[in-house]
């Protein structure tokens, strides 16, 4: 337990509080049981005397004609004699329990109590107010083991008392000398202890903002290792994101570079003097189409942005994957009628259980949105020949999870680049078409996000051309 609680607590304050709580505690239990232990080895000396007293007197019993006498000598009686602090009472009843000496009213032990011959035993009376200890022992008549004469000797418990008194104080009062010393102990070995701490804090007020090398283990206590590996750990995942978004705005500039290029040399083509009108309208579709491509680009930059730090910023909801998939395949048709492509759908025809997942319905519109749109753009049609993209949203029988599939009868991708399209700003050799080559980096941000593996094959593997499918897979649904 503690006794002091913080709002925010010290680890020098939590360790000594952990180490002198209970010091402090079992500091008056020890009181207790060292008075305790006192009166055990106090009382032992005066119980053998007690013990020998009535040896003594027993001695002085002896029977003529089955009748016990008893006398007691000078010698004896000084035995007896009282001292300054403890009263001392004796008793002697003869064989047939008639008084022969003492104290008459002093209590006698059972009659029916079994002892041996000689044996003495100690116990504890109350006698005219005060607690006595009582040394007592039998005497058999010889010949007649039932006849028995009895023996007392009782004291008073003051020097016992007095001497554990004693005892204790040579015990205890050290200890209020020991206990400050140990508490001032316990205090220095902590500041000693915790001196690494306070090194490793210098050490890491000391680097520089852009110095991400990991911190050095040496001088650390094993028990920090695990705190210093993790940080680290940290040190080494802030180095590469923040070196992955170097070049990621080194790749968003050079991408923006190439529309804005076309642009200032467009309107300067246009503000020649001797430019025609035929020139004009020229430079100006150029202007417009490179302003298009720059739009594009940003859009796609700030979706990416979007996808990749809206983790911890949007939250999770239960979505309907068919109603969003249903949404982007209604919006993408006037696209694919420009481009001659046969857009169309299959897969699961009402919504149900499997088709809810917790997520964000504006993240999974991208989503989809950017894998159909790539299908688009990138797979050739013609009147003689239309290009055909298909999406569909199954339900997968054993695992019961959602499965989407955007597929198309384009080119296909080869398998040394199906890993190298999820880059940013990465684009497949040989393809003139227009595109930022993020499209793909935000769908796979967004599935990771949302727990889904996306992968990509050949629609029709031995097929020219091969087309391309690719699968988002959900790994968990839930419904509202």
């Amino acid at each position: 337990m503690n006794i002091f609680q913080r709002e925010q607590r010290s680890l020098f304050g939590e360790i000594l509080d952990w180490m002198l709580t209970p010091l402090l505690l079992l500091w008056p239990l020890s009181l207790v049981l060292t008075w305790l232990v006192a009166q055990g080895i106090a009382g032992k000396p005066y119980d053998r005397n007690l013990e020998y007293n009535a040896v003594a007197l027993a001695r002085l019993v002896t029977f003529k004609q089955q009748k016990a006498q008893f006398i007691l000598p000078l010698p004896a009686r000084e035995l007896l004699r009282a001292n300054d602090l403890d009263t001392v009472y004796y008793q002697v009843l003869g064989a047939r329990g008639e008084y022969l000496s003492g104290e008459k009213d002093l209590p006698v032990p059972a009659a029916d109590e079994k002892m041996h011959p000689g044996e003495v035993r100690i116990r504890d009376i109350e006698f005219r107010d005060a607690d006595l200890k009582v040394a007592y022992t039998w005497i058999s008549v010889e010949g007649h083991p039932d006849a028995r004469a009895l023996v007392q000797v009782a004291e008073t418990m003051e020097k016992r008392s007095v001497l554990a008194t004693e005892i204790v104080k040579g015990v205890m009062l050290p200890q209020f000398v020991i206990l400050p010393l140990a508490v001032l102990m316990v205090w220095l070995a902590l500041v000693q202890a915790t001196k690494p701490l306070h090194k490793l804090e210098i050490r890491i007020r000391a680097r520089k903002p852009d110095d991400l090398s990991p911190l050095e283990q040496s001088g650390v206590p094993l028990e920090v290792v695990p705190l210093v590996d993790s940080v680290n750990d940290l040190l080494q995942r802030l180095k590469e994101s923040i070196a992955t978004q170097k070049r990621f705005l080194a790749d968003a500039a050079h991408q923006l570079k190439t529309p804005l290029a076309g642009l200032r040399m467009q309107a300067d083509l246009a503000l020649r003097e001797n430019a025609s009108a035929h020139d004009l309208k020229h430079s100006l579709l150029q202007i417009g189409r490179s302003s298009v491509r720059a739009t594009h680009t940003v859009n796609q930059l700030l979706a990416l942005a979007r996808a990749e730090t809206s983790g911890a910023v949007l939250s999770h909801h239960p979505c309907d994957l068919l109603e969003l998939t249903m949404e982007v395949v209604r919006d993408s048709v006037p696209y694919a009628m420009e481009k001659g492509i046969d857009l169309g759908y299959e897969g699961v025809e009402e919504a149900t259980e499997a088709t809810f997942i917790s997520g964000n319905a504006t993240l999974l519109h991208e989503m989809i949105q950017n894998l159909v749109d790539n299908a688009i753009k990138y797979t050739p049609s013609s009147k003689e020949k239309p290009g055909i993209v298909t999406v569909r949203l199954l339900v997968d029988p054993a695992s019961k999870v959602p499965v989407l599939q955007v597929e198309d009868s384009g080119p296909g991708i080869a398998p040394l680049e199906r890993e190298l399209i999820f880059q940013p700003f990465y684009r497949v050799l040989g393809n003139d078409t227009d595109g930022s080559g993020l499209g793909l980096p935000i769908v796979q941000e967004i599935a990771r996000q949302h727990g889904a593996e996306v992968s990509v094959e050949d629609s029709k593997p031995g097929h020219q051309p091969p087309g391309t499918c690719f699968t988002v897979r959900f790994v968990a649904t839930r419904k509202s």
